[in-house]
Formats: structure tokens, C-alpha cells, sequence
């Protein structure tokens, strides 16, 4: 070689990926007092620039690049990319890199005018793929050549899924759009990867390979730009895809670019793989072969440009470009960008006039060749190009403040990936205008200007790039775990969970929820990290719940266990209601320690719970006093967890003597005329607590919730399951189901109440039940009576009236009214109601509902029913102002007037309802009436003592006597029978005849 430098020689060192042929050259150029070396990427250029400098220092070297110009003032070495090397420098080493692109379809018209024209005063170099060999020998008649062996072996493995992908891999993408999903996948399931791709900036780019060099993940995913000379520690490359558009279509990538990109795996002496992975297929064998042996077809054609340019005219200059090769092995170049932009811009005549010359014509055409790099339309890019030719011709110069206007829009750092990749894009092209000399008045400080801002976005970029695809949480966990370290955990008192200082999910009860984010590679790592750091805490949690107080512990209607705002379990069905078993949430990786001791605590927790909420009907199964008929009702009343409705058991009750009623009593039983029951049960939580063991006894899937504490009433639930209103503590009637104890002190009232001869509802039942007059009869036909609605002229007190307006009958006078009602019935009042039997008699000795407590949410009594209208004085009309001589009256007027005076007579109206006994229903009879009445009202007969009345015991009605009790519906009177007393309001005699009853 030194004999062939000092005849400045050419030599074309040829061979695989991985051989040292940069390296080479980097040494070679080092020997020589100047160099210049050009570079496929301006990546490369920077990574070579910075390897010179490392040896040689930065005031001898030099990078020039489209966008990236460093020039000292004693510059002997030269690192440059292909397009911007300088012409005619005459260094005495040159050398071209990755030449087989002379083949490449964008480019290589470039590479190909390198091959031809660069040469070096003492040394020359060719360095790339054996298939240039045919060509360079015939275009290059005295090349060299000079063949490098791989220093590795490169296997194909095949095809991998990415899950399955090995640590130290490069997937590579030919898209953007595929760069990015593959490395949000693998994100996902490795933890991270770094993204490179040629449209970085050589800052963003470097940024991300050290994400990757220095193994915080382990992963790189990139465009085939690493093809391209750089040296990275990668194992395995493996292709997403075998197609790539080509700036003009999709086309097929050829084993010798496969092989390009796959010569990335192993450096130095270790070996690499190289595969297929996602939607590519995987490689035939004989492709495969052929890159494992570095066995490609020569290259027979390169592309080429005219490079002797014809700047007298616009016309002429096009006409030398679009020139065709004389060589049969040089091919003339599609039309690149900067020669599309020139045609474009030589259609606009002021362009033309400013080109009159050849000095404007080669001004236009290094504005043209400006490379488009936003990526934008060719029209919207000649514009640009158009606007800066124009400032140039005219002005010698891009003025200031334009260019500013122009990177001040760009100068931000806001934005995801795509904005901030775009800006970059942008500030390329002011970069690059920035560069050339000449075209700005300050070009120190437009360069350092568009530096800073490439600067800027491209630390931004780095930035979202490592944030959306690089999860630091997860190579730190693997790490750790990798080096076997004890993991230190914190949970803080919001249940948050925090590994080494990573937040890594919450801690609910003894069940660790992992963070959401979590996938894949990264959510096993955090799995396991977790389960590591988190032992000794579950101990510490478990022996603070044993030990904590029973109301720190609840239970949900839908039968979970709570500890505090943490589900620490669930009750399952037992063989007994009263006895449900314990189901407990703990974690597996808590231990088998923790779990049994949770367990026991909710065991006990549920234990005490139903002992003091059924602490009444528990006590009254374990009385042993109770035998016979009354120890078989009491296990009735256990099984019905303190309900029953009293249809069910009606036959029994009539069996039980009145010892067993009493004994019963005791316990707090009340037989009630619908349901026998204890009130003590009907309270909210022990409510609560018997809907829940009553749904895992039946085994339901969803759990019926208790309605809302203290309502009389609630809607009817129409899917609720059978027996659900019961185990509520209510009685569905019609649309509503009233409370069983309100509806007990119903029943006491209409007991005095004829419900054979019909009756209307009294203020006191409307206030109790807390309903509307047309609510309280939908209710009262649920309960088996008959309601017919009816309209009546209500009633009007007279100027001398004594009685209150609107009283349905004398008798009613004597009825508390409905300010008058009380809440609650006196505590002294004895129920007396029960299950008619067959001759309609009431039972001696039971008691109705009376004896129920109200609750405190009960309606209150004084409440005035809705539907009854306040009575309106009778007044006199007024007389009138002036006479009727003096107002003129129209016979419209008069009309009008009669109409007023009709309207003012006419009646007000009320509604009322009749109820009257329809039917037997389920779960009680009719209401009873006072004992010895006739059915039509008739006086007491005197046998026996009045209903709800108090007596000596015994002296019930005869059985067998008094009237006979009819069978089936009967019409009866629409309303109570008016009062032979009562004097009618609207009888022209009602003042005089009140003044006589006065008097009487």
C-alpha cells in the first residue's frame, strides 16, 4: 500500500459489514499531512468527526454536512457527508465510504460523480460491498482492490416473535409509523427501547444510542439508517418488514441491502443473528445463504448524472441535466429534487428575468439545490426556494428579520413526538441556509441562531422519544433483579406502592393491585419486584387487622368484607343463613401465614355481628322453655330470619295456645294481621344484614339492596326475586309496599272502619302511610279492597255556620281531624286484630300492630291529606261603584257578565274514593269491625267488648252469634250514610235551624 500511495493510487477495499473498512480508512487519511473523507449520513459524519477529534484534536479537524458546518482556521482533515465534500482542494488522501450506493435510485448519481471525478493527490479509496467490483474495474480501469473478511460469523435464526425477541437486538423498521409501534410495543413487553433513525438530529441520535450503549434498555428499534457504518453492540437485527418505499413506490429489499442492514449483528469477534419478526415472512433460504456467505450479485449498473452543467440559461441548464450517460453501465438518474424544483420554478417568468444571466443562473440552481427537507409538496418547497431566490438576486442577502420570523415560528419546544420531528425537519432547511456562504449578513450568528434551536428541539425530541417508549421503572426493577439485590419497599398511607423509589401499584387490604401501565416484560418485572419487596409488609399489615376493633370492619349488601376502604374478603353460603362462611382476598405471594389469619379475623368479625343484630331471635332458638307448638314457631321465625308473612303460618298460629303467644311475646314476637314479625329486626342494619344472608341462602347472583332507612313506602320492585319485599321488612300492595309495622297500625284503623258498607280514607291513614289520596287507594286495592273514585260539591261554611265546612257526616265531628292525629297510637292500646276465622271471628287474646313502635320517620300525623281542599267562606258580592244608568253595558258586556256571575255560582268539587272489601288476599283478611256491630253500622250489641278496646279476659264474642258474614264482592253504598242530625249547609233554613240546635 505505501507504494501504491506514492503513485497516488486508487484502491477499492471491498468486503461484508463488520471487516474494519472505516477504520481503515481513518487510519490511512491519519497518515497524511490533509484528508477528506466522505460519509454516507451526516450520523456517520459526526460519529467518525468525533473519533478524529478524540485523536487528533478539534483545531485540526473539520465536519461539513448540509446542515452542520465546523470549519478551524487550521484545518487538515476534512469529515464530510458525500454531498457536501469540497471540490478541488487537492488533500492528499480522499476516500468515499458505503460505495455501493453509486446503485441507490435517490442518491446515487452523487456517489457515482465521487467514483469518477474525487480523487486524492497521494492515496484514494474506495470503501464497500463486494458487488461493486465488475463496475469499478470497468469505469475505474486502475483501481486496486483490496478484499476485507468478515471478523464475525452472522447466522439467520429465523423468525422470533417480539416477546420472544433476546436482549441486545435492533428491530428494523422502513417507516416511521412502523418505528414507532414496534418500540411502543416493546415497551410494553421489555421495558423500553431506543429509537434511531436518519431524520434525527445527530444530537437526538446520539442521545438515544446511549440509552442502548450504556444498557438502560436493551432494545434499539430503526429505520436501515444503522446500515450505514454505525457501530453499536448489537446481537441480533431483525426485520419487521422486507418491503420499503423508495420515494417513488414499495419495492422488495435485495439480499445484498438485507445484508447491509443485517451486518449490524456482531462486532469485533462476537457473532451475530439476524431474522424476521411481526408481519414479515421469513427469508428464503437461498437469500438467507447468500447473506451468511457474503454471496451477492454484482451490481451492473450505477446511476448517473451529467455533471458538466450549462449555467448560460435556465432552458440550458435543464437540457444538461436531463443529458444521458455514454457508458452502457451508467444509467441516467430519475429527476431528483433540486432538478424538479428548477423546472417548477423556470415556469414563473419574474424567476426567468432574474435568471438572465449565468451568474443568476447559477444562483438559481444552488438555490434548488436546497433538499427539500420538511418533506412537503414540490410546489409549496419551489415556493420557498422561489421567495429565497428572489432576496438573494435583489438583496445579496436573506434579510434578517425575515429569517428570523422564519425560526422564531419553529423556536418551541411544545408538542408529542410527530410536532416536535416536524420542527426539526424545518429547522434543517433554515440550517442549511444558514451554511452556505453568502446568503446571510451574519453567518456566525445564524449558524450559532439555527444550532441552538436544532439544539433545543432535538433535546425535546430525546425527551418524548425516551418518555413514550422507554420505561425507567422497569430497567431499573430488571436490573436489580438481575444483580439479585434486596428490593426496598415503601407503602404510604394512600395504600401507594413505591420500589425503590418507582411507584409500582397500591396495596388494597392484602391484594397488590399493580400499575395499570404495566404490560408485558415490564408488568413481570414489576410483579416480581413487588412480590420480593412486599413480604414483610404483609405480615405487618395482617397482625395490625387481627388486632383491630370490630368497627373497623364492615360488610357491603353485595356481601364483601371491608376493611376500612379496602375489600379484604367475601361471604359464601354455609350450611346455616346464621353461619355464612369467609371467603378472604389475600395475595398467594402474601403466604399461606397471612392469609389464615385474615380469615380467622373476618370468621370472627361476621360471627359477633350476626350475634348482636340477631341477638332477639338468637336468644329466643336457645330458650329452653319454649316447647311444643312454641319451640316449632320460634325455629319457623330463625329460618325466616324474624319475618313471616302470616298467611304462611296461619294454620299454626291458630294452634298456638295463649301460653305460647305469651312466651313468644316475650322474645319480642308480634302477630301481626299480615305478618308476624319483631319489630327489633326491622331496623336498618340488622334489615341490611338479613337481605345479604338471605341472597347467599337462595344463592343469588346479584344482591337486592335494602331500600333507603325510614320510608313508609317504596316503589315495587317488579324483577326483584321472590320474597325480597318480606326480607325488607315491607309488603308490596298495587305499585308500592308499605312497612310492615306501618301497615299493622293501618289495619288497627280500618278495624273500626265498615268495610262492608264502605268507608273513605281518614286523615290519619294518609298521614301514616305519608301518600296521596290516589296513592293510598292503589294501596288499599293491593290489600283487597275495592275503590270506587267519586266527585262531590264541596261543602261551604255559612256567614253563621258552627260546624266546620266540608265534615262528610255529623259523626265524623267527633273524629280527631287531621291536625288532631297522632303519629303513634297510645302505648296503652291493646291490638285485638288477627286472622279472621271461619265464622269471621277474631282470635281471643292476639295482638294487631298497634303494639309496633313507629318509627321516627314516619309522616307525620298533622298532615293534611293532599287532595282534600281548604273550605272557602261564603262573602257578598260587592255592590257596585257607579249606577247602572251611568255605564253604558253592550250587549257583548252583558254576555260576558252572565258568564262571570255563572262561573262564580258554580260549585267547587272534591275527589273522593269509597272503599269497600273485594276479596280475600294472601297474607290476611278483611280488617274486622268492632265487635258486635251490624255490618251496616249498627250500635254495639253488648257481647263482648269493643275492638282495640280493653276488658276482662274472656269475654269475647260469642262465637256462632251476630250477623253472617257474606261470601264474595257485594256493592255497597258509594259513601256513609248521611246522619239523620246533620243539617245540610246548603238549605235556605241552615242558620235558622243552628240557631235552634243551639238553643236546644
Amino acid at each position: 500500500m505505501t507504494s501504491l500511495a506514492e503513485r497516488g493510487g486508487i484502491t477499492a477495499v471491498l468486503g461484508p459489514t463488520n471487516t474494519g473498512k472505516t477504520t481503515y480508512a481513518i487510519e490511512r487519511m491519519l497518515g497524511y499531512r490533509t484528508g477528506i473523507i466522505g460519509l454516507p449520513l451526516r450520523l456517520l459524519a459526526r460519529e467518525v468527526y468525533d473519533r478524529i477529534v478524540a485523536l487528533r484534536g478539534p483545531s485540526v479537524v473539520a465536519l461539513v454536512t448540509g446542515e452542520e458546518r465546523i470549519v478551524p482556521p487550521r484545518t487538515q482533515y476534512w469529515v464530510c457527508t458525500v454531498e457536501a465534500m469540497p471540490e478541488g482542494m487537492g488533500a492528499d488522501f480522499l476516500a468515499i465510504d458505503e460505495i455501493q450506493l453509486c446503485a441507490d435510485p435517490e442518491r446515487g448519481h452523487v456517489f457515482t460523480d465521487r467514483l469518477l471525478r474525487a480523487r486524492g493527490l497521494n492515496e484514494t479509496l474506495f470503501l464497500g460491498s463486494d458487488t461493486m467490483r465488475p463496475t469499478i474495474a470497468a469505469l475505474v480501469p486502475k483501481a486496486q482492490f483490496m478484499r476485507r473478511e468478515r471478523m464475525s460469523q452472522l447466522t439467520y435464526s429465523g423468525s422470533k416473535k417480539i416477546s420472544r425477541m433476546p436482549a441486545r437486538s435492533a428491530i428494523v423498521g422502513f417507516s416511521v409509523e412502523n418505528v414507532y409501534a414496534i418500540a411502543e410495543l416493546i415497551r410494553r413487553q421489555k421495558g423500553g427501547a431506543a429509537v434511531v433513525m436518519g431524520a434525527l438530529s445527530p444530537r437526538t441520535r446520539n442521545a438515544q444510542v446511549e440509552l442502548y450503549q450504556n444498557g438502560d434498555v436493551d432494545f434499539l428499534v430503526a429505520t436501515d439508517a444503522i446500515g450505514m457504518g454505525l457501530n453499536l453492540d448489537i446481537n441480533h437485527v431483525a426485520f419487521s418488514s422486507l418491503t420499503k418505499f423508495d420515494g417513488r413506490r414499495m419495492r422488495h429489499l435485495a439480499p445484498n441491502e438485507l445484508a447491509q442492514i443485517a451486518g449490524r449483528a456482531g462486532r469485533g469477534m462476537t457473532d451475530g443473528t439476524f431474522g424476521v419478526t411481526g408481519e414479515a415472512s421469513p427469508l428464503e433460504p437461498e437469500v438467507a445463504e447468500a447473506i451468511m456467505d457474503h454471496r451477492f450479485t454484482p451490481l451492473r449498473k450505477l446511476q448517473w448524472r451529467n455533471s458538466a452543467l450549462n449555467f448560460g440559461t435556465v432552458d440550458g441548464l435543464i437540457r444538461s441535466l436531463e443529458e444521458g450517460p455514454d457508458d452502457p453501465i451508467l444509467v441516467k438518474a430519475r429527476d431528483a429534487d433540486d432538478l424538479m424544483a428548477l423546472k417548477h420554478m423556470a415556469e414563473s417568468a419574474e424567476v426567468r428575468a432574474r435568471a438572465g444571466t449565468a451568474t443568476g443562473v447559477k444562483l438559481l440552481w444552488d438555490v434548488c439545490r436546497v433538499p427539500d427537507f420538511r418533506g412537503i409538496s414540490h410546489a409549496e418547497h419551489a415556493s420557498l426556494l422561489e421567495r429565497i431566490f428572489g432576496y438573494l438576486h435583489e438583496n445579496g442577502r436573506i434579510p434578517d428579520d425575515w429569517i428570523a420570523r422564519q425560526i422564531q415560528r419553529i423556536d418551541r419546544v411544545d408538542g408529542d413526538i410527530d410536532a416536535l420531528s416536524k420542527r426539526l425537519a424545518y429547522i434543517r432547511t433554515w440550517t442549511y441556509v444558514a451554511q452556505r456562504a453568502g446568503w446571510v449578513s451574519d453567518e456566525s450568528h445564524w449558524r450559532g441562531e439555527t444550532r441552538a434551536v436544532e439544539d433545543r428541539l432535538s433535546d425535546a425530541l430525546h425527551a418524548r422519544l425516551t418518555q413514550r417508549f422507554v420505561d425507567r421503572r422497569t430497567s431499573l426493577l430488571l436490573r436489580r433483579l438481575k444483580q439479585k439485590e434486596a428490593l426496598v419497599a415503601e407503602v404510604n398511607d394512600k395504600g401507594e406502592v413505591t420500589v425503590e423509589g418507582e411507584f409500582v401499584g397500591r396495596l388494597e387490604g392484602f391484594r397488590f393491585r399493580q400499575d395499570k401501565s404495566a404490560e408485558g416484560q415490564e408488568a413481570k418485572a414489576v410483579a416480581q419486584a413487588s412480590a420480593q419487596a412486599l413480604a414483610p409488609h404483609f405480615h405487618l399489615r395482617a397482625d395490625r387487622f387481627y388486632n383491630a376493633p370490630d368497627t373497623e370492619i364492615d360488610f357491603t349488601e353485595q356481601g364483601g368484607l371491608m376493611w376500612g376502604a379496602d375489600a379484604v374478603g367475601k361471604l359464601a353460603a354455609g350450611d346455616d343463613p346464621l353461619r355464612p362462611q369467609v371467603v378472604a382476598f389475600v395475595d398467594e405471594s402474601a403466604g399461606p401465614d397471612v392469609a389464615q389469619k385474615v380469615q380467622r379475623r373476618l370468621q370472627h368479625f361476621i360471627d359477633r355481628k350476626i350475634a348482636a343484630l340477631f341477638e332477639p331471635m338468637i336468644a329466643m332458638s336457645r330458650d329452653e322453655a319454649l316447647t311444643g307448638m312454641a319451640r316449632g314457631f320460634a325455629f319457623q321465625m330463625v329460618e325466616g330470619l324474624g319475618i313471616i308473612p302470616r298467611q304462611k303460618v296461619a294454620e299454626d298460629v291458630k294452634s298456638l295456645d295463649q301460653d305460647a303467644r305469651g312466651a313468644l311475646r316475650k322474645h319480642g314476637v308480634r302477630f301481626g294481621q299480615f305478618t308476624v314479625f319483631m319489630p327489633l329486626l326491622l331496623k336498618p342494619a340488622p334489615t341490611r344484614l338479613r337481605l345479604v344472608l338471605w341472597s347467599l341462602a337462595n344463592g343469588l347472583d346479584e344482591f337486592p339492596e335494602a331500600p333507603p332507612p325510614g320510608l313508609v313506602t317504596v316503589p315495587v320492585h317488579d324483577g326483584a326475586p321472590e320474597g325480597y319485599h318480606t326480607m325488607a321488612g315491607y309488603r308490596a300492595a298495587g305499585t308500592r309496599a308499605i312497612r310492615i309495622d306501618m301497615l299493622e297500625r293501618l289495619a288497627d284503623m280500618l278495624r273500626n272502619e265498615d268495610s262492608r258498607g264502605g268507608f273513605e280514607a281518614k286523615a290519619d291513614m294518609l298521614s301514616i302511610t305519608g301518600m296521596t289520596l290516589d296513592q293510598f287507594a292503589d294501596l288499599m286495592q293491593g290489600l283487597g279492597y275495592k275503590a270506587e273514585k267519586g266527585e262531590r260539591e264541596k261543602v261551604k261554611a255559612g256567614p253563621d255556620a258552627t260546624e266546620t265546612a266540608g265534615e262528610p257526616d255529623a259523626g265524623a265531628a267527633e273524629e280527631p281531624g287531621a291536625s288532631e292525629v297522632e303519629a303513634t297510637p297510645d302505648a296503652g292500646t291493646t291490638e285485638t286484630g288477627g286472622t279472621p276465622d271461619e265464622s269471621g271471628d277474631t282470635p281471643a287474646g292476639e295482638t294487631g300492630a298497634s303494639e309496633v313502635e313507629a318509627t321516627p320517620d314516619a309522616a307525620p300525623a298533622d298532615a293534611t291529606p293532599p287532595d282534600a281542599a281548604p273550605a272557602e267562606p261564603v262573602t257578598e258580592a260587592p255592590e257596585s261603584r257607579a249606577p247602572a244608568e251611568e255605564v253604558p253595558v253592550t250587549e257583548a258586556a252583558g254576555e260576558a257578565a252572565e258568564a262571570a256571575d255563572a262561573s262564580a255560582e258554580a260549585p267547587e268539587t272534591e275527589v273522593f274514593y269509597t272503599f269497600t272489601w273485594s276479596r280475600q288476599r294472601q297474607g290476611g283478611g278483611r280488617p274486622q269491625n268492632q265487635r258486635g256491630k251490624q255490618a251496616q253500622g249498627g250500635k254495639p250489641s253488648g257481647k263482648g267488648r269493643p275492638q282495640g278496646k280493653g276488658g276482662p279476659k274472656g269475654q269475647g264474642r260469642d262465637r256462632g252469634k251476630g250477623p253472617k258474614r257474606e261470601q264474595g264482592p257485594k256493592n255497597f253504598s258509594s259513601g256513609p250514610k248521611p246522619s239523620r242530625d246533620r243539617i245540610d249547609p246548603d238549605n235556605p233554613f241552615a242558620a235558622a235551624l243552628m240557631g235552634l240546635k243551639d238553643k236546644g
